[in-house]
């Protein structure tokens, strides 16, 4: 079974680099002196169709059932750092205008196949912007360690935060994993020699 640490490494592999807030969650603690983010209906509707573009609803829910756009308000008010707020907020507000210009329309307003189309726009930006910071943040957390000074990495590409929110909080939550993994509820009865037919879903568990 999968626990959430796990499921946040495996995260991290897929998207190529830390999964941000996510040791904060883990440790049970909140960012110092942060208030919530207050994101207006239109906001959190985008970002709703948004983590459905990315985990689409098929024979199983998608990422809007699982109430993606408030798992991901409630980790970037509660476990980002005002940079990484930053930056998210900036991405979010860029995403209409750059959709436009990709697509031809806003996200919500476009095709399936146009948001689609989007986002495998967006991932291309994003492993290229955050392939190029990389290095950069390598480097000045180097200098840090030699001078003992704190250091900040520059936070990945938006789009990288919201793909990671998305998958993490589908993931987690009641609807991705037992409607969409294979669940036990735990705790239960232990067997290491559970059968495996191709196709099956991947276990869930906590």
């Amino acid at each position: 079974m999968m626990n959430r640490r796990d499921l946040i490494k495996q995260i991290a592999l897929l998207t190529g680099g830390l999964v941000i807030g996510s040791e904060v969650f883990l440790s049970g603690c909140k960012q110092p002196g942060k208030t919530g983010l207050l994101l207006s209906e239109k906001e959190l509707a985008l970002l709703d169709e948004l983590g459905e573009t990315i985990i689409p609803a098929t024979d199983t829910p998608g990422a809007k059932a699982a109430n993606i756009a408030a798992f991901m308000n409630s980790i970037v008010s509660d476990c980002y750092t005002q940079q990484e707020q930053d930056a998210f907020m900036k991405g979010l507000k860029a995403i209409d205008e750059t959709c436009k210009s990709v697509v031809g329309s806003n996200f919500i307003e476009s095709s399936a196949e146009k948001k689609l189309q989007f986002v495998v726009h967006l991932e291309k930006e994003a492993k290229a912007y955050d392939e190029k910071i990389k290095p950069k943040n390598a480097a000045a957390e180097k200098e840090a360690k030699e001078k003992g000074t704190p250091y900040t990495a520059e936070p990945p590409h938006y789009y990288t935060m919201m793909k990671q929110l998305t998958l993490w909080g589908f993931f987690t939550s009641k609807t991705g994993m037992t409607e969409t993994l294979r669940h036990i509820a735990v705790p239960g009865r232990y067997d290491g020699n559970t059968p495996y037919k191709e196709g099956e879903k991947a276990w869930a568990g906590d």
